[in-house]
């Protein structure tokens, strides 16, 4: 499969990270034209400075990684990066609600970081680890009432997650397509394999910090 870079992500999201790193990052999005970057909301600014006048989007994200900031935080936090120059945003779902089948809660937490998001694509984070096959579709559900642009596997935070599942991904693609809602697949993506796996099943968005290994098969 050609033009893998196409669907990247080029994501870094380490809670250590430095300078010099987010540069390297912004560097490798241009020489190998990624499709955008994911950072955390601290460094969109500088991303939006660094990769102007280039084509790479400025991807952050909001509530992460746990889901679990109170809904007006989460709207305010997408407003803020929106301002600072993201191009699209990516919010963790409460997981919590989602246990507890809050589904209004939920709706509204998404309608209102959509809000916030305006015409730029939101992508709602399902945590695809942390929930059955039956929750995973209804979450799907949930993002289409809500007014979602994707739906998303994972964080990749999870601690010992697996992240992203192809069967999951085609389960998520199933349930969306309809509705013209996409699918990103995040989450121990390391390799071209996996990559065209998660394409495969149904993923138009890879988030991978292996973007270079995966499109130079390294």
């Amino acid at each position: 499969m050609e033009d893998l870079n196409k669907y990247i992500e080029h994501t870094l999201l380490k809670q250590d990270a430095t300078k010099d790193d987010f540069i390297k990052l912004f560097d490798e999005a241009k020489e190998y034209k990624f499709l955008g970057v994911c950072i955390n909301p601290q460094y969109v600014k500088f991303a939006k400075e660094y990769l102007s006048n280039t084509n790479v989007k400025i991807v952050t994200v909001i509530g992460f990684p746990l889901g679990a900031n109170k809904t007006e935080v989460k709207a305010f936090e997408a407003l803020s990066a929106i301002k600072d120059g993201a191009d699209e945003v990516d919010m963790v779902m409460n997981v919590t609600a989602m246990k507890n089948k809050d589904y209004n809660y939920i709706i509204n937490d998404i309608k209102e970081v959509k809000k916030s998001a305006g015409k730029h694509n939101l992508k709602v984070i399902l945590e695809t680890d942390l929930l059955t096959k039956d929750e995973i579709k209804k979450a799907c559900e949930l993002a289409i009432e809500a007014g979602a642009d994707l739906v998303k596997t994972s964080t990749g935070f999870v601690k010992n997650g697996v992240g992203a599942k192809a069967e999951d991904v085609k389960l998520m693609y199933e349930t969306v397509k309809a509705n013209g809602l996409k699918v990103k697949a995040s989450g121990g993506i390391r390799s071209r394999e996996a990559a065209i796996e998660m394409i495969k099943a149904g993923a138009t968005r890879l988030g991978t910090s292996s973007g270079v290994k995966i499109v130079t098969n390294s």
